[in-house]
């Protein structure tokens, strides 16, 4: 076998269709768009997105979007139970311990303590923000919050 020997198999390969030929070809005159009417004319049909002369989409949406607050602060949420679990009795906690624990991924991300769960450790919280349940829980525990560094 050579490479002039290949060739598409039969049927897969279909001549386009050449309108406006001659009527022998049988899409002479017309075209094959019929005769008359919006579809038959050059430039002819609705514009894309046109529907049927109800409004369309792009107006009934809203011209301009929402409002972004660029100053908003994005807390990372730690509940009272995940600091029972990972930290021991008379840990401090604060940014550099929940990296090393695999809590969050940069010291820098501001840390929110929720109450959910409970403790029992007496631990040193040092953390942007603690709820009020969180912070005596803590408290109850023996530990204490302090202000972040």
């Amino acid at each position: 076998m050579h490479l002039h020997d290949l060739h598409p198999a039969e049927g897969s390969k279909k001549a386009r269709k050449r309108v406006g030929r001659g009527n022998g070809s049988g899409y002479g005159t017309t075209a094959g768009r019929g005769t008359k009417g919006q579809l038959s004319r050059a430039g002819g049909g609705k514009g894309a997105g046109f529907e049927g002369g109800q409004t369309q989409l792009a107006m009934r949406l809203p011209k301009l979007g929402g409002f972004k607050n660029h100053n908003r602060v994005e807390y990372a949420p730690v509940n009272v139970s995940r600091l029972e679990k990972l930290f021991n009795d008379g840990d401090v906690v604060d940014g550099d311990a929940l990296v090393a624990k695999g809590v969050i991924k940069r010291n820098y991300i501001p840390v929110k303590v929720l109450g959910d769960g409970e403790l029992t450790k007496k631990l040193t919280v040092r953390v942007d923000k603690v709820s009020k349940s969180a912070q005596a829980k803590i408290e109850a525990a023996g530990g204490k919050v302090e202000a972040a560094c």
